[in-house]
């Protein structure tokens, strides 16, 4: 099969739209985030955006992803965490980008696991990344009795995920409201799943 490359004018054409979208982002939030402002201040046609991303969802998974792999490679530079608190350290800095909006909380969920309606690539890799990275911190914490180590690390890690989305679901709860961060929200859960079986 003959695939071709990209044009360049479409990869520049792609690049100003994701740059004007950033920048209203960043102004405005991803909730505000509108086709016609990004097709207005980009110069192009609204088909020019939907021949490049299915739909307004689409633009704001490439734009949610890439800030996810971010706080990911943000995550990796700090190394390898020694205790469970610092774990949770580790995620709230990705706790605190998904709790600004509810907009990017709503579409991780509707891209992944199995509450997952569509399939986005960009939010699995960032999804599969979280669990891999995830799983190499808790096999070193197994190796000196951090963690428990009667489950293998991988299922430990997608049980942090599964913690990750509920205590962010409860975040956007009005009645959830009082705690001081999605951390905060995250210790007693993440301590009672790692924590060493006495």
């Amino acid at each position: 099969m003959n695939t071709r490359a990209p044009q360049p004018r479409r990869l520049k054409t792609r690049a100003k739209l994701i740059e004007v979208a950033q920048q209203i982002v960043a102004v405005q939030g991803y909730s505000a985030l509108r086709v016609e402002d990004v097709v207005e201040q980009a110069g192009v046609a609204k088909g020019t955006l939907f021949s490049h991303f299915k739909d307004k969802d689409g633009l704001l998974a490439v734009l949610i992803g890439a800030e996810i792999m971010a706080k990911l490679d943000q995550m990796e530079t700090h190394g390898q965490p020694n205790t469970i608190n610092e774990v949770i350290d580790r995620l709230s800095p990705l706790l605190t980008f998904i709790a600004t909006d509810r907009v990017i909380f709503e579409l991780l969920l509707r891209y992944s696991g199995s509450t997952g309606a569509e399939i986005d690539e960009v939010v699995t890799a960032g999804l599969v990344r979280q669990v891999t990275l995830f799983a190499g911190w808790l096999t070193e914490l197994q190796h000196t009795s951090v963690v428990r180590d009667d489950s293998p690390a991988e299922l430990l890690s997608e049980g942090i995920q599964a913690f990750l989305y509920h205590v962010l679901a409860l975040w956007f709860c009005m009645e959830h409201t009082n705690a001081d961060s999605p951390a905060t929200s995250l210790q007693p859960f993440l301590h009672s799943w790692l924590a060493p079986k006495s």
